[in-house]
């Protein structure tokens, strides 16, 4: 776990923090969100000149709690191999924020928590966002803190386009991006994943419109299916092939390696990959809120930073000042290598500072999340850079 320490007299820092921000906070759909719930975390110390403040993004279906233990599952920070005590982002150095996305549910306004105009949760009449309007609560956020410039903005996945996004938005709060394992837009196929998930909630019976908060009788099959397909997209073939391959689950102590000695010849959890996913499915429940992740997959769906700039991407990085470091994964097939590479063509062609690296790792998607020195020397290094300069 992370150190939490900060001026002591400050009580905006530290763990598991809450703050309601007036707003009103304008969204790409026309709406605008008043008063503004942001929950968040830091670690470490703002310095006197307010320049070693890091603001870490979470992706889809992560939180605040990057490096302390998360109050639901009880489990370690989603990113305490990158994030901690003699790790790359340091709170010995560095002044560590983490927010929850709006539209998210551990904390931040979302479609779960109350809607002033009601009393009642927002539920489906939560305004729709955009990765964007992510960034920009951020911003609110910062601006609460005191910070007027990060030193860096670090995000994977999701997280990796909220840290894209923030030299497009906010060009001169920000001093360094890193990008890890993540895209300037949406693919069709993309779409098509998130698309399956939301129709697996929506197709619930529990589900009501989004109306399921009063009784707490929630969408769970639904969001469960949902989890599964996404969870498929984060793997890659070759780890799932080393991990699982067609192995079946021992259900009696017996040797289960032949393929008919542990068969049900039924429709039971016959496969450990099976088992795995549906795990992985009934454990999201417990943790994630089914609305929430209607909201969030459509913001990503809806991202494509080059859409404003009639479709050229270097346009969104013209004249930047930030540096840049992207990292891609070689068995990552949801946001793929090539997607990283169009980016950094974008930023050359920009005449902007970046560096690339594409590592190796058999875990896919999911590898920025996973043990990978490779990845924290890497960041290391790129932190480091930017506090010589």
């Amino acid at each position: 776990m992370a150190s939490a320490s900060a001026p002591l007299d400050d009580a905006r820092f530290g763990l598991d923090r809450r703050v309601t921000l007036l707003g009103p906070l304008p969204l790409d759909c026309g709406a605008a969100l008043a008063p503004v719930e942001i929950a968040y975390e830091s670690y470490g110390t703002l310095n006197a000149d307010k320049s070693n403040a890091v603001l870490i993004c979470h992706a889809l279906t992560g939180d605040q709690y990057v490096a302390s233990t998360h109050p639901i599952t009880g489990k370690p920070g989603w990113w305490q191999r990158l994030v901690g005590p003699g790790k790359p982002v340091d709170p010995a150095r560095d002044f560590i924020v983490c927010a929850n996305v709006i539209g998210s549910c551990m904390g931040s306004s979302g479609p779960a928590t109350v809607n002033p105009a009601t009393g009642e949760p927002w539920g489906m009449d939560f305004p729709v966002l955009s990765i964007a309007d992510m960034v920009r609560a951020q911003a609110l956020l910062l601006d609460y803190l005191g910070i007027e410039t990060l030193a860096a903005v670090i995000g994977g996945s999701m997280g990796g386009m909220q840290a894209l996004s923030w030299p497009v938005l906010y060009p001169d709060r920000v001093r360094a991006a890193l990008v890890i394992a993540s895209t300037a837009r949406h693919s069709a196929q993309n779409i098509a994943f998130h698309e399956v998930g939301r129709q697996a909630i929506m197709a619930d019976p529990r589900w009501r419109k989004g109306a399921y908060y009063a009784d707490g009788d929630v969408p769970a099959s639904g969001l469960a299916v949902a989890r599964m397909a996404a969870h498929i997209t984060y793997l890659s073939e070759a780890g799932l092939t080393e991990k699982f391959g067609r192995r079946l689950q021992d259900k009696t102590g017996q040797d289960c390696a032949n393929q008919t000695g542990g068969s049900s010849f039924g429709f039971d959890a016959d496969f450990q990959i099976q088992s795995y996913l549906r795990h992985q499915g009934i454990s999201f429940v417990d943790r994630f809120d089914a609305n929430s992740y209607l909201y969030i997959t459509r913001a990503m769906d809806y991202y494509d930073l080059a859409l404003l700039y009639d479709g050229v991407l270097a346009r969104a990085f013209m004249g930047t000042k930030t540096r840049f470091c992207l990292i891609s994964f070689d068995t990552d097939w949801l946001y793929p290598t090539a997607e990283s590479r169009r980016i950094v063509h974008a930023l050359n062609a920009a005449g902007a500072e970046v560096s690339f690296v594409e590592l190796s790792s058999p875990f896919g998607h999911d590898a920025f999340l996973l043990e990978c020195p490779e990845m924290n020397r890497i960041v290391d290094g790129f932190l480091r850079a930017g506090a010589s300069t």
